[in-house]
């Protein structure tokens, strides 16, 4: 907060509505309580895992965040950087300020990328084509966002709502009153672009013009069918985002998805609905293992994780918990609260007698 503009610190911590779903997120998480078991003789701990195909060194993953790049300079490479050196899987937003090609640029390993179903299927066509060309790892679709949520903070921030000279001249003033950001991001962080929607959006690369593009061109028509589309256009693993009910779950692994994310945007689309982790254990019993249930919503810590995991997650998300840390200390940062949740995490299997990640289940559950 000390760090950004108020329309991006606005932009990445708020949510939908009255942003009860997003305190709930976090609330419901904390009051999931784990068995303690002692004299287990669980000497050492093992985080790693396999998730689609790759090993990482524990069941975590770097979530999408649009506009993430400019809470820090070119964000997306250092983020990238830092979950290499962890050993766990980025995943790069369609609406990120640094193209598929320049993250690529910067990565040595593949990673993911996100993905919204829009109305220009040409465009979409040629986006899964860079992913491609790209070598990314899984495809991230994510199916909640028929058009934005009511996220009042962009109103009031100036991010949205105010198109033009006014909302540009909010948000430089707001910018020019953070001075370490406007040193790394506004000067020397250029250009500040939606850079994979440069093709459609062309000379017009400001925030209007995104917001702008977004409202146009989500598509609320689009319907389980669609994703024929998608998969003859990847052809790699594909994970379903934004799943919250039971009956949608048995659909993705009716049609032979690869896996699903228990997800509620951040509680930044639909306020009414369960928090992420009332909604997983349901879901994660609908479809068993015929495919990958991972999720995302409230996970700050490496206990966050284990519990998670514990109701029936194979691997989690993070979202506002590497952000906050990419706007505040840059990838360094981020390498930082990842080692964190390592440390967190090792601590919880080890006082929950859990050596593997494949010991965590439901039996760790108070009930």
């Amino acid at each position: 907060r000390r760090r950004l503009p108020r329309f991006l610190f606005d932009y990445i911590d708020g949510g939908s509505y009255a942003e009860v779903r997003l305190r709930r997120n976090v609330s419901d998480l904390e009051n999931v309580e784990l068995r303690q078991r002692v004299l287990t003789a669980v000497d050492e701990v093992d985080l790693s895992t396999s998730l689609f195909g790759q090993t990482l060194a524990m069941p975590v993953a770097l979530g999408p965040i649009g506009l993430g790049g400019l809470t820090a300079r070119r964000g997306e490479r250092q983020a990238v950087r830092a979950a290499e050196a962890a050993g766990v899987p980025f995943c790069l937003s369609t609406v990120s300020a640094c193209p598929l090609e320049e993250v690529t640029a910067a990565a040595s390993k593949p990673f993911w990328f996100q993905l919204y179903m829009i109305r220009d299927r040409a465009f979409m066509r040629d986006l899964l084509a860079r992913a491609r060309a790209a070598n990314c790892s899984a495809l991230v679709f994510t199916v909640d966002m028929p058009l934005p949520g009511s996220r009042y903070r962009d109103f009031h921030s100036g991010l949205a709502g105010a198109p033009g000279w006014r909302g540009a001249l909010r948000r430089t003033l707001q910018g020019m009153g953070k001075p370490g950001w406007a040193w790394d991001v506004g000067l020397h962080g250029r250009p500040h672009s939606i850079g994979n929607l440069a093709p459609v959006l062309g000379g017009k690369s400001g925030i209007d013009d995104y917001m702008g593009w977004m409202k146009r061109n989500f598509d609320a028509t689009s319907s389980w069918k669609d994703l024929d589309f998608i998969r003859a256009e990847w052809g790699g693993p594909l994970i379903i985002k934004a799943i919250l009910d039971a009956e949608d779950a048995r659909e993705a692994a009716k049609l032979g998805e690869h896996g699903l994310i228990v997800s509620n945007h951040g509680g930044r689309q639909l306020d009414g609905v369960p928090s992420t982790c009332r909604a997983l254990p349901p879901i994660a019993d609908a479809v068993g293992d015929q495919l990958t249930v991972l999720a995302d919503g409230g996970i700050r810590s490496g206990l966050d994780v284990v519990r998670m995991l514990a109701l029936g997650a194979k691997g989690v998300l993070l979202g506002r918990a590497w952000i906050y840390a990419l706007a505040a200390r840059g990838g360094t940062g981020v390498s930082h609260v990842l080692s964190l949740i390592d440390a967190e995490m090792r601590v919880a299997m080890t006082l929950c007698g859990a050596a593997t990640i494949g010991n965590i289940g439901r039996d760790n559950l108070v009930r």
